[in-house]
């Protein structure tokens, strides 16, 4: 069952290091206005999945974040949330890993979840069909050969001569 927060209220997020991020909810109109983000509009179709991955959630950052705590230009000055300080900030790799992950991931799960199919797959096997044929509904249907019983062997041909 699908549980909904109608309360849609901005959660805190720890990404550990000292730095609290306040996002707002994950919603469909913040992942459209990521999607359409100039910076993720430009990438080119064959663009690396990494690079993909990284540029879509700084865009969602971008859109999500309204406050934070923790974070100061080199100075070690407070700096206000800002589109650039936005980018650098998940630049930071471990920062990176915990936004994707606690943020990004949960809500590309819930979606894989409405859909009830498996995700897509990553590496070497996207875009590779099925290369095995399906099981006639007959034969899927058979059951198995006992264990016990030797399997069939094909008929040895006679090496006696006839006179």
């Amino acid at each position: 069952m699908l549980k909904l927060d109608l309360t849609n209220k901005p959660a805190w997020l720890d990404l550990g290091h000292g730095v609290r991020v306040l996002l707002g909810p994950l919603t469909t109109a913040m992942m459209v206005a990521a999607r359409n983000d100039p910076v993720v509009q430009a990438l080119s179709e064959d663009a690396p999945l990494d690079e993909s991955a990284l540029t879509f959630a700084k865009a969602l950052a971008r859109n999500a974040a309204l406050d934070w705590e923790g974070v100061g230009d080199a100075e070690g000055n407070i700096i206000p949330v800002s589109p650039e300080a936005i980018n650098a900030l998940l630049d930071v790799w471990p920062l990176f890993e915990v936004f994707q992950t606690d943020y990004v991931a949960k809500g590309l799960a819930l979606d894989q979840e409405k859909n009830v199919l498996p995700p897509l797959p990553t590496g070497s096997s996207v875009g590779v069909g099925t290369t095995a044929r399906a099981a006639s509904p007959a034969r899927a249907a058979s059951p198995a050969r006992p264990a016990n019983k030797p399997a069939k062997t094909a008929r040895k041909k006679s090496t006696r001569r006839k006179h």
